[in-house]
């Protein structure tokens, strides 16, 4: 199955216009229908002001925050219009108003793939960090993310797959599998696997590469012993030297209070990620 519908979760941070870029041009590459999605949440500005007052004040300010997210909204609705007619892909846009931890992952379920901005602690919405966990554990949907520093336009054409052989990575891998075939080169790197039956085989990588192959895609296949290195770093640095413009990875975390407290590794990309990655749960 191919990418058909891409969502696009569109904010006033100056990095919603690299996530759009990198939208439209898999929507393109892949004849997809994208959407852009806006979502208004003025109970969490009010929730931080100085002091929101009551009554009458209250309302004041609700009304000012509403306002100034509707100008911002039809700032950057003006601009995926644009996107669109420029590219020359289908589309749509969504404007909704409510808390974007529950609305983003929503409308997420009704698409293949949904593309977020990693939280940046200068510039982010207060609710970027909480709209992408929520996002990766509650959506059923893969997540690509994109580095809130750096310029990425193409995305998909250099791929490196994190394998540890789990569930998670299995749905990673799973869902990239339309970036993966159209990709020029995907290299499968395991750290520090473990061998045997019910882990990584005697070949670390060897099976995932099988099954990939099968679906036509060409994989180059190596595994890194480094056991006092943390696997997001190795995983980042491997990034770089293959010059891969995309990581497909397992996302981990478990739920506490309805809260998504995230595993050691999808934590550390989140936080240090160089390269736009594809996650799923």
């Amino acid at each position: 199955m191919g990418l058909k519908d891409i969502l696009v979760h569109l904010d006033r941070a100056p990095q919603a216009g690299m996530r759009l870029a990198v939208a439209a041009d898999l929507a393109r590459r892949h004849q997809a229908h994208l959407t852009g999605l806006f979502v208004v949440d003025i109970i969490t500005p009010a929730l931080g002001a100085a002091d929101p007052a009551s009554g009458a004040g209250l309302a004041e300010l609700l009304e000012s925050i509403r306002a100034d997210a509707l100008a911002a909204a039809a700032r950057v609705e003006a601009s995926f219009g644009e996107t669109l007619r420029r590219e020359g892909i289908a589309g749509e846009w969504r404007l909704t108003e409510g808390s974007p931890t529950e609305l983003v992952p929503l409308h997420a379920r009704y698409s293949d793939l949904t593309v977020l901005g990693q939280p940046d602690p200068e510039n982010d919405e207060p609710s970027t960090g909480a709209v992408l966990s929520a996002t990766l554990f509650e959506s059923g949907r893969p997540v690509l993310v994109i580095p809130y520093a750096g310029r990425f336009t193409a995305v998909g054409r250099r791929v490196l797959v994190g394998w540890n052989a789990g569930r998670e990575a299995t749905r990673a891998v799973h869902d990239a599998m339309p970036l993966l075939a159209k990709a020029a080169a995907v290299t499968i790197t395991s750290v520090n696997p473990r061998r045997g039956l019910g882990a990584h085989g005697e070949e670390p990588g060897a099976d995932i590469a099988r099954h990939l192959a099968r679906h036509g895609v060409t994989v180059n296949v190596e595994h890194t012993v480094a056991p006092e290195i943390g696997a997001g770093d190795i995983l980042l640095n491997r990034a770089a030297d293959l010059s891969a413009d995309l990581l497909v990875i397992g996302a981990y975390g478990h739920s506490r209070l309805r809260e998504m407290l995230l595993g050691g590794v999808t934590r550390s990309l989140l936080r240090q990620m160089t390269v736009p990655v594809l996650m799923s749960h």
